[in-house]
């Protein structure tokens, strides 16, 4: 039996379970030895109850020395109560309704259990442990589960599969030996069964550089691919034409990208990078630039925006830059109607547009292009997987520009945008002004409204951002709705408000950012819809409501939007939350506007899958690798996966057939 065998044809799996397996992603047997444990329970590390910490999951060796004592309350729960001891002390123990459990301890007789104390130190108490006899040893694994499939049936499963399955090292022996790894079968083996804690060590360390050396080297191959390509080549740069047209000086940072870019634009090859800047950087003008210098040279270009504020923002501002240049710009979103969306279309495919702004319509497959050359998507971890290459097939090999505001981590941006070259724009503009950030709780609430009047007194404009858009009773966090009308009825009656947020119709939204942005709205109730693509220099204070409900990078991003003008800027967190955690997290946002040193500490606290939003942000869902706790493995393996393709680009060599195909596999999946 083979890694590529079906799942239903393994012994004990059948029609009925493969396709629960099937479900959640197992649909080999190879898939199948894969699924790793969740968590492991160790037997053999057996504690003395008084020397057991509390809230900690313990292993106790005890004898039960009391009577099981059954007790029903009043909600019909059944609760089975005795005392069991070791030499050190004694413990209260607690089942619930777990009658089958109970029915077989024996008074007098000697257990195992595994769970967490609490109680006190005069008598500590475990509820629901897991009861074993005492010769069960050894560390056992814990699957994830469902009603339909048991921790225990994928363990049996595992264990066939380990008995019949062949399954091929992906590893090269020259790198397994040079990082000194145990092979596949030893790893599989001995992270399903770990037989002691050195022998799960050794297999999870060869696992980890498994996962993360096969990555780079996929990554890798795209990039080279991406290398090979002849894309349209810019003959002319004129970029110094380009700069005329501004009405402000570039910072010696925006002036390094875009020559960074025109060089790989000139170069013969298609331009793939990622430009990384903090919020207020600049990074629109970048593409800007890059747009006039490519519609100078004879091709279009194409700028995609997750929302429609923010395409809309960037439209204002490339019209506003290219006007009286000859450069035509169109915008094309879902708001328009039928016949405004047809318009730009014919004017697309004949030429008359030389760049487009947008959002997800432009991938809609009637949008042709007369000459595409160059591809912008900003915030592109906001669109999914199969979106990345998919408005780039719309031209031949154009060039390829990914701009992020959301500062990436090093480690996550070698997974997320491996097939990438990097640029960073790390200066501000002149005149960013400098953002105070404070936390408190809600007993401020009308000291803050007052201070917020303060500013909107003199002629300022302000923020609120809630988290929700209508009230969640179970969760109680502030509603925007329903705040936007207190607060319009209340404390700042008399004053100007507004109300956005993401259930709103385009029209709506746009209604809203208008007046905003005219001055006409003092004070703009919202929710994270503002997070990007909102510009008005003369908002100077925001409060963010429940900041203990938003990301780290996502405060960042959200305390950008203001300081953006020649006024010095606050932004106020408001939490009641209690939790060390919290407390740390807003002290990491008070202390410091680098968005990258936010976004390490971010990713640390909630893990990439979290970092990102949503599972289908680009990111490959780690099997065992933790980007963050393997930073190490994962700069070692890029490098080692770019000397093993410097001495066998195509992967030809006999030794390497098994990496070739799980590349080719990986390589499907990132495309």
């Amino acid at each position: 039996m083979t890694a590529n065998t079906d799942i239903q044809f393994l012994k004990g799996v059948g029609l009925k379970r493969a396709e629960i397996l099937k479900s959640k992603g197992i649909d080999t047997v190879g898939a199948l030895l894969r699924l790793y444990p969740r968590k492991y329970l160790d037997w053999t590390n057996i504690t003395l109850v008084k020397n057991a910490p509390f809230f900690e999951n313990v292993c106790l060796k005890a004898k039960i020395v009391t009577p099981i004592e059954t007790v029903e309350t009043r909600r019909g729960i059944t609760i089975y109560k005795f005392l069991a001891e070791d030499a050190s002390g004694r413990f209260s123990v607690s089942l619930f309704n777990q009658v089958y459990l109970a029915n077989r301890l024996n008074l007098g007789s000697e257990y195992l259990f595994y769970g967490k104390l609490d109680g006190s130190f005069v008598l500590r108490q475990m509820s629901s442990p897991i009861i074993k006899e005492v010769n069960f040893g050894g560390i056992e694994p814990i699957y994830p589960s469902s009603k339909n499939m048991t921790s225990k049936t994928i363990e049996k499963l595992i264990k066939t599969a380990l008995s019949v399955a062949e399954i091929p090292d992906v590893l090269p022996e020259s790198i397994r030996k040079e990082n000194g790894l145990c092979d596949i079968k030893y790893a599989l083996e001995n992270i399903h069964f770990p037989k002691t804690k050195e022998s799960f060590e050794r297999a999870k360390k060869r696992l980890v550089f498994e996962e993360l050396f096969c990555l780079q080297v996929a990554l890798s191959v795209i990039k080279l691919k991406n290398h090979k390509q002849s894309g349209c080549i810019i003959k002319n740069n004129v970029f110094e034409e380009f700069q005329k047209c501004l009405s402000f000086e570039l910072t010696n940072a925006q002036k390094r990208v875009v020559l960074e870019c025109i060089g790989d634009m000139q170069s013969g090859r298609p331009m793939s990078r990622l430009i990384q800047g903090d919020v207020g950087s600049g990074k629109t003008v970048v593409a800007a630039a890059l747009c006039f210098v490519t519609a100078k040279n004879g091709y279009q270009s194409a700028l995609m925006a997750p929302t429609e504020i923010l395409a809309e923002q960037h439209y204002k501002t490339l019209s506003r830059i290219t006007e009286n240049t000859g450069i035509k710009c169109g915008l094309l979103t879902g708001s328009l109607t039928k016949k405004q969306k047809t318009d730009i279309k014919e004017k697309l495919k004949n030429g008359e547009i030389d760049v487009i702004i947008g959002t997800h319509a432009l991938l809609v497959s009637d949008v042709e292009f007369s000459n595409l050359g160059l591809v912008i998507t900003d915030e592109q971890h906001r669109f999914g997987v199969a979106q990345r290459g998919k408005l780039e097939n719309k031209g031949v090999n154009p060039h390829k520009l990914v701009m992020s505001a959301t500062p990436i981590p090093q480690t996550l941006s070698y997974i997320l945008y491996g097939d990438l070259d990097i640029s960073i724009i790390d200066e501000y503009p002149k005149g960013r002004q400098k953002i105070d950030t404070y936390s408190v709780d809600s007993s401020y609430r009308t000291r803050i409204y007052n201070y917020i009047k303060k500013f909107l007194n003199d002629g300022r404009q302000g923020y609120i951002v809630c988290p929700l858009v209508e009230e969640n009773e179970e969760l109680q966090l502030t509603s925007a709705n329903e705040y936007y009308q207190k607060l319009k009825n209340g404390e700042f009656k008399g004053y100007s408000l507004g109300l956005l947020h993401g259930k709103m119709t385009p029209r709506e939204k746009e209604a809203v950012m208008t007046g905003f942005a005219k001055g006409e709205i003092q004070l703009l109730i919202a929710t994270t819809v503002i997070e990007v693509g909102i510009d008005v220099p003369n908002a100077v204070v925001m409060l963010i409501e429940n900041a203990e409900r938003f990301g780290l990078s996502q405060l960042h991003q959200l305390r950008g939007r203001i300081g953006r003008g020649e006024y010095k800027s606050d932004c106020i967190l408001i939490s009641d939350s209690d939790s060390p955690d919290t407390q740390k997290r807003l002290e990491v946002i008070k202390n410091s506007s680098d968005g990258f040193k936010i976004a390490d500490y971010d990713l640390e606290l909630r893990g990439p899958g979290d970092f990102l939003g949503n599972r289908q942000s680009g990111i490959p869902q780690m099997r065992i690798a933790d980007i963050f706790a393997d930073k190490k493995v994962l700069l070692d393996t890029k490098k080692q996966a770019k000397q093993l393709l410097q001495s066998d680009p195509q992967l030809k060599l006999s030794e390497n057939k098994h990496l070739r195909q799980e590349v080719i596999d990986l390589y499907t999946k990132l495309k």
